[in-house]
């Protein structure tokens, strides 16, 4: 039997834009909303704020469910099947991390994980955009809303 994994992120959204986190961590490239693993002990909305604290060193508000795999997705880096809860939240602080309009290069040659922020218009939201099927997936519904 193999273990699941369960994953919850938050979509911020400004002026018709969502925020995504292009991010390289141990050598691998990959584009996804802003979160991260539930912790043993969480719930799915304290690992979420804990997530946008150590990601974005920002308290959030998180203000409805949006989605949850409906489909099997199989990690990418393991055998546990990813479970994705994704909810629409907002800042209760201003974001204090660096965020561009634009892809910016990782510093390859570094051994250090690398993360960058960046807004994306929803009218140009593509699944090519994102690393993972979930995120895919929630890139075309969030197209729907606009």
């Amino acid at each position: 039997m193999y273990p699941f994994n369960v994953r919850v992120y938050g979509l911020l959204l400004e002026n018709n834009k969502v925020l995504v986190s292009d991010e390289y961590i141990n050598g691998y490239e990959m584009t996804k909303f802003p979160g991260g693993g539930l912790e043993f002990g969480e719930g799915t909305l304290e690992a979420l704020k804990r997530e946008f604290i150590e990601e974005l060193d920002t308290k959030i508000e998180i203000l409805q469910h949006f989605y949850t795999t409906d489909f099997f997705v199989q990690s990418a880096f393991n055998k546990s099947q990813v479970v994705s809860i994704y909810y629409l939240v907002k800042p209760l602080e201003k974001i204090n991390y660096p965020i561009s309009d634009t892809i910016q290069a990782f510093n390859l040659n570094s051994t250090n994980n690398q993360q960058f922020l960046r807004w994306v218009a929803l009218s140009e939201i593509s699944e090519k955009q994102f690393t993972f099927a979930a995120d895919k997936k929630v890139g075309e519904l969030l197209k729907k809303i606009i």
